[in-house]
Parts: C-alpha cells; sequence; structure tokens
C-alpha cells in the first residue's frame, strides 16, 4: 500500500512493534507452545469472546479433549456442555465437526495450506491467519475486530472498516512481517486490545504514534468510525417450567442448527400480539410438544442480551395435565430431576433457571 505508507515505514513499523510485543506483549497459555490444535481451539474461542473470558475455558477444554482424535470421537452432547455459556455455539458444534474432518481426511493434523483451512468449518479468514500464523509461523495476515481498528487508526480510515475491508485486508497483508509472522500478527493484536483501545487509547505508549495518522490530527476516537446501528429487536418469551406427578421438570433438545443448535432448553416460543404469557405458554407447549398444562405461577423473569437481539424470558412454573410428549418442533425430550439437570448443556439464560429452581427446591427439602 505505497499511497499509505512508505516501504521505509514498513521496514519501522515491523521493528518496532515487534520491539514493543518483546516487552509488553501478554502472557497467554496459547502462546506457550506451538501445538497447532490448541491454537486452533484458542483461535475460535476468541472469536467474539474475551480473553479473560476464554481462560478459563480454554483449559477445562484442553483437559476434556487433549487431542483432535479426542474431540472428534467425543459425543456432541458432552462438546455442548463443555462450551456451555461461552455463547455462540455454532462455534463448538463446527469445532467437532471439523475435529472429525482432519482425523478422517488429514491424518489427524490440522492442514498448514490456506485453501485447505479455510475448507473446515468455522474457520474463516482471520481465524485461518491466526492458526498457520500462530502454529506455523507462516506471513498469513489477519484482520479481527482489534487489528481493524489498529489499522483504521494508522491511516486516518475516513469510512467504517465495513466499507473498505478490502483496503484493510490489503494493508495488513502489506505490512505483516514474512520473518517473524508469527509474533507480529500477536503484536498487532495485543496493540489494540491493550493500547489502541476502543475508548481512550493510550496513545502515549504506542509504537505506532510516530505513523499514526489519527492521532496526528487528534481524531483517534472519532476512528474507526460507525455505521448507524438499527434498533436491537426485542423478544419476549413465555417459557414452561413443567412438572409431572414424580416431580420431574420436561425438557426438551433444540434441533442441531441455528443460534442455540442441540442445547436443552425448558419448552416455550415467542409471545404473540394480544396474548397473555399464560395464553402463549399453553399454546406453544400443544403446538411444540403435544402437552396439556396448567400454567400456574411466575418463577422468574430473566433478560438476556444477544449480539442482534435480546429476549426477556417469563418463567411459570406448569403442571403436567395430559398427553404424550411428542417432538414435534425439537430433536428430543426428556423428564428429568432437578438434580439431573446440570448433566445437560442449556443457553446461558436457561442456567438462571435451573439455580432459581435449585434454591427453591432446597428450601422445600
Amino acid at each position: 500500500m505505497q499511497d499509505q505508507t512508505s516501504v521505509l515505514d514498513i521496514v519501522k513499523l515491523r521493528r518496532d512493534l515487534l520491539s514493543w510485543y518483546a516487552q509488553s506483549g501478554r502472557k497467554l497459555p496459547w502462546r506457550e507452545n506451538l501445538d497447532p490444535y490448541s491454537i486452533w481451539v484458542s483461535e475460535i474461542m476468541l472469536q467474539q469472546t474475551q480473553v479473560k473470558t476464554v481462560i478459563s475455558y480454554y483449559h477445562r477444554w484442553l483437559n476434556l479433549f487433549p487431542t483432535i482424535e479426542a474431540l472428534a470421537t467425543s459425543d456432541l452432547q458432552q462438546v455442548l456442555k463443555a462450551w456451555e455459556g461461552l455463547g455462540y455455539y455454532a462455534r463448538a458444534r463446527n469445532l467437532h465437526q471439523a475435529a472429525q474432518i482432519i482425523v478422517r481426511n488429514y491424518q489427524k493434523n490440522v492442514p498448514q495450506d490456506l485453501n485447505t483451512i479455510l475448507k473446515l468449518p468455522g474457520i474463516g479468514r482471520t481465524t485461518a491467519g491466526g492458526i498457520l500464523s500462530a502454529a506455523f509461523n507462516q506471513p498469513v495476515s489477519i484482520l479481527d475486530g482489534n487489528v481493524k481498528r489498529v489499522l483504521s487508526r494508522l491511516i486516518a480510515l475516513p469510512v467504517p472498516p465495513k466499507q473498505a475491508l478490502e483496503k484493510l485486508w490489503h494493508l495488513s497483508d502489506h505490512l505483516i512481517d514474512p520473518d517473524s509472522p508469527r509474533d507480529f500478527n500477536q503484536a498487532l493484536m495485543d496493540l489494540g486490545a491493550t493500547v489502541c483501545t476502543p475508548k481512550n487509547p493510550v496513545c502515549l505508549l504506542c509504537p505506532w504514534q510516530p505513523f499514526c495518522q489519527a492521532n496526528h490530527q487528534g481524531i483517534q476516537n472519532q476512528i474507526p468510525m460507525t455505521e448507524t446501528a438499527a434498533p436491537i429487536p426485542h423478544k419476549k418469551i413465555g417459557v414452561a417450567v413443567i412438572y409431572n406427578e414424580q416431580g420431574q421438570i420436561l425438557i426438551d433438545r433444540r434441533p442441531a442448527k441455528g443460534l442455540l443448535g442441540g442445547l436443552w432448553e425448558f419448552p416455550g416460543g415467542k409471545i404473540e400480539e394480544n396474548e397473555t404469557v399464560e395464553e402463549c405458554i399453553k399454546r406453544e407447549i400443544k403446538e411444540e410438544i403435544d402437552l396439556e398444562i396448567e400454567v400456574n405461577d411466575l418463577l422468574m423473569t430473566v433478560d438476556h442480551a444477544y449480539t442482534h437481539f435480546r429476549v426477556t424470558l417469563y418463567v411459570y412454573n406448569c403442571r403436567y395435565l395430559a398427553g404424550e410428549a411428542r417432538p414435534i418442533e425439537c430433536d428430543e425430550i426428556r423428564w428429568v430431576t432437578i438434580d439431573e439437570l446440570e448433566q445437560f448443556p442449556f443457553p446461558k439464560a436457561n442456567l438462571k433457571i435451573i439455580k432459581a429452581l435449585k434454591e427453591r427446591h432446597s428450601k422445600m427439602l
């Protein structure tokens, strides 16, 4: 990208960033070895998730699934349970599926070729660059959220990054140090995470301050530019905790695809216009699993935010009346005790319901 930085600038940018990284880089568990599998796991976990959240999941995952073969031969429910609470569950399903492909087609080895690794489920261009550079020291660039921000400020990008992805990719390709691509990419991510932060970047500590056009113009807090966001949809859901005569609770497993695919939940659905919560729950339970129930008292209300929408769950205690449960709109149904609930992988919002049920149950004992 000759119009942005001279060849001499590129050499100095690389040298100064690597020098900063040697002194200030983060000590992270996935940087302690060059095992391609553990690096791949960390790259997937770090998609949309902060480092401090990932670390405990990363250690637990590798204890449960220490090798690609161990992951590939594990049951998907066990995999989802290990991922429980981390969110974006398609990542776990993709890891599991990709591990099976690697065992079947690539002799249990993570592919080292860019075009090949990009064919695996859940691996896009940035994740591929992260794996290939960190595990194999290949000069393959990355463009995650941190890197977009750093590069946007470096050149004072006059439009939101989404409108200039080709330009940012070209710049990332151009900047990467061919002699130290592993450290360069890690340094670039660390720079965005610790110095070139979204708000109030610490420009005085930045090795790229002398070259940063946003800093020179005093507009670092205005860049990256943002697009006007549409209002976040709010979904209101009626949820049933259904007890049978034995005191067991009904749970169902969602179809394998979709946002929370393969996870278990307490059944329910969206409250329609001009419909009470109680009416919604009765209708949904009949439509989804063909049961007649009695809706009793409100157990709790749960608010939960996803990336593109938020939900409010109105959770009611219910009593089974009649019918034989059928998985009409789910993959599986089970009656379980309160103590057995923790054996199943649930969405994060449902974990709050389980906690409330256990507290209520303990008080009744």
